[in-house]
């Protein structure tokens, strides 16, 4: 329930709106441009974090052993769906801007696979309902290695392999990438999700604990 009050501190007769403890709300139509806005800002960081994380290692984060320490955000998705498009479209201007620019395959299918991943991330995480804890946060991180793995190492392979490609080759490259991805989401993107859980991240509005 919703209550009006008076603040004559902030001009005359401003109407403001307060639950039964006291706590501001925001009225509907203003809180749904908020929220809009919210959600761009937000992607918009977000997509600029994971290029300013990405293009100044470009030598360790390009290539079929590939060290990206950006992927860490790909634990976003769990707490924010902002994520989503913040992510892809760091990705695509992070492979769109390298330095050794391997051209529209790996920008599209790239920034493809980053999208598979953080829409499958948050919908893992948002549909189930039996699993709870540590164990629904490392399987809903599962697509952004798998899918990272099976697309980006496969592609890698046949864009930087001069000659035949050679079965063997693509394994061991969706291997390369599936354990670089594991380590920088498990070893650094998974303690980043629970600080950011802990500090409030992901909750739209203040004391409600909603996201």
């Amino acid at each position: 329930m919703l209550f009006e009050s008076v603040n004559n501190r902030n001009g005359p007769n401003r109407i403001e709106y307060v639950n039964k403890k006291g706590a501001f709300i925001m009225p509907g139509h203003h809180e749904k441009r908020y929220r809009k806005t919210l959600y761009i800002v937000t992607s918009a960081a977000i997509a600029a974090i994971y290029v300013i994380l990405t293009l100044p290692f470009a030598q360790i984060a390009f290539g079929p052993v590939q060290f990206r320490l950006a992927e860490c955000m790909t634990v976003l998705p769990i707490l924010m769906p902002a994520a989503i498009p913040g992510l892809t479209i760091g990705c695509f201007l992070s492979n769109l801007l390298n330095p050794n620019n391997l051209g529209p395959i790996d920008i599209i299918f790239g920034s493809l696979a980053t999208l598979l991943a953080a829409v499958s991330t948050r919908w893992i995480f948002v549909s189930m309902k039996r699993v709870t804890g540590i164990a629904k946060d490392w399987i809903a991180l599962l697509p952004p290695v798998i899918l990272n793995a099976l697309i980006v190492g496969t592609y890698l392979t046949f864009l930087l392999t001069t000659g035949p490609v050679l079965g063997t080759v693509i394994l061991m490259n969706i291997g390369y990438i599936a354990l670089s991805q594991a380590v920088v989401i498990y070893l650094i993107g998974f303690p980043l999700l629970l600080l950011l859980r802990k500090s409030g991240v992901g909750k739209y509005r203040e004391g409600t604990g909603k996201k």
